[in-house]
């Protein structure tokens, strides 16, 4: 790995209160005394330690920034390096020039996530923990923080290097088997070889049993809001978001483009997508705003389609709910507060099994109802402990999926009576898999093209 001593800025740029420079390297501490001036230089300081004083430019003398310099010696810091942080005022300009000295007096620009990598590299944290810090970053409700933090805090971690030992004793006691055969009775490492192979399998499907929740938390769920025009589906937009996002009017066609809003549904973070009413329609804008729809329906994870409680179902509300028969969805009568036309009864045997929830939203009546509908179609009850290790990553769920193939090929191959030294090559196939997903076998390539995800300073 490089040596040399990067700087970035870790703070979004933009107005604000403070901004931070931060750097990392064994010549931190030296180039920041460079450019700073205080009551005692930053070489001389205890580690762990904020002081006040003055960035100067050393090339004029003059005073740029007053600021608040933290120093911290490695080890003992996020990426094992002597690290300075300089607290400066939160300006555009101000952070950009501090920066700048830094950077003249010896410092490299950062890459984006090289402080997380140099973290990972020196050995800190392992390849998921580091992942966890931009699932942490990106995190949009609390739900989502916590199985961030959890992933940081190496949780995943330790249940794969638990899972990754037992697979090494197994292949240890195989390879004693293969180069002393009369120390050891082959019954009995098959026997072994199915018992450890059974457990990891277990605990692997255990952890892909979380998969599809944790991929919600991460990533967001995609939710189209359907129905035909004036229905009520940019009111129910605003009631989730809480927020006038889109323009309601009693003038069908109103929205004639898709509008996207990330809102936090007990928990569970949604990406709304607002769609234009699907109808057939000659108006050449609304005709596209149709079409968009049609093509977020089809992407969309889940659908809300909202019916008109005070209208009669028509044959455009019921080929919509045909069309969303193998999707997850949620079917919402609004305008409870008008006369009912609607057939409730035709609406249940169209919805099948589906939720249907009646809403006000004009009188904010049902809202708590459909959130709580949403939340229970998505986390089950039972699965949701605070001991659960969420899989959230995509590249976490391919490896198990792969190291779970992997496994079951070994225990098939011992339950037909394979030597142990073809068994032995699935055994430890799955382990490296496994080792993948901490980073222990994982190619450099793979390790930047993680890193470069990252924002740039962290």
């Amino acid at each position: 790995m490089e040596l040399d001593t990067i700087a970035a800025i870790s703070t979004p740029m933009g107005e604000g209160a403070i901004a931070i420079v931060r750097l990392s390297g064994d010549d931190a501490i030296q180039i920041a005394d460079k450019v700073y001036k205080g009551k005692q230089r930053l070489g001389e300081v205890e580690s762990h330690t904020i002081h006040y004083g003055y960035i100067i430019d050393p090339q004029t003398g003059n005073k740029v920034e007053e600021v608040m310099v933290s120093v911290l010696r490695g080890p003992r810091t996020f990426t094992r390096e002597n690290i300075i942080e300089i607290n400066c005022h939160g300006g555009l300009v101000s952070v950009n020039r501090v920066l700048q000295l830094v950077l003249n007096e010896g410092a490299r620009l950062a890459e984006p996530g090289e402080f997380t990598k140099r973290a990972f590299l020196n050995g800190r944290i392992d390849l998921s923990q580091a992942e966890g810090v931009i699932d942490l970053i990106r995190a949009k409700t609390d739900r989502a923080m916590n199985v961030a933090l959890g992933q940081l805090d190496g949780r995943l971690s330790k249940k794969i290097k638990t899972l990754r030992q037992a697979l090494l004793e197994t292949v240890a006691h195989v390879e004693v088997n293969i180069d002393y055969p009369e120390y050891d009775a082959e019954e009995m490492t098959n026997q072994l070889l199915l018992e450890k192979a059974q457990f990891v399998y277990q605990e692997i499907e255990k952890l892909l049993e979380t998969a599809a929740q944790g991929k919600i938390l991460r990533e967001g769920l995609a939710t189209a809001i359907i129905g035909r025009p004036n229905v009520g589906k940019s009111s129910l937009l605003n009631s989730l978001v809480h927020e006038n996002k889109a323009i309601v009017t009693d003038i069908p066609g109103t929205t004639r483009d898709v509008i996207e809003e990330y809102v936090n549904v007990r928990g569970v973070p949604l990406r709304l997508i607002d769609t234009a009413g699907i109808r057939e329609t000659e108006d050449i804008v609304e005709k596209i705003g149709v079409e968009r729809s049609r093509q977020a329906l089809k992407a969309a994870q889940l659908i809300l389609l909202v019916l008109n409680y005070s209208e009669e179902l028509t044959k455009e509300d019921e080929a919509l709910m045909e069309a969303i028969e193998n999707m997850d969805a949620i079917i919402i009568v609004n305008k409870t507060d008008l006369e009912q036309k609607i057939d409730l009864e035709r609406v249940k045997e169209l919805a099948i099994d589906r939720s249907i929830v009646t809403t006000s939203l004009l009188r904010d009546e049902g809202v708590d109802e459909l959130e709580e509908a949403i939340k229970e179609l998505f986390f089950v009850a039972g699965i949701e402990g605070e001991d659960v290790t969420y899989v959230s990553n995509s590249r976490h769920i391919a490896l198990l999926n792969q190291a779970k193939k992997s496994v079951q090929d070994a225990i098939l191959a011992v339950e037909n009576g394979m030597p142990v030294d073809m068994v032995q090559i699935d055994i430890t196939r799955t382990w490296e898999l496994l080792g993948e997903i901490i980073g222990d076998s994982v190619h450099e390539s793979l390790i930047d093209q993680l890193f470069s995800q990252f924002c740039l300073g962290k």
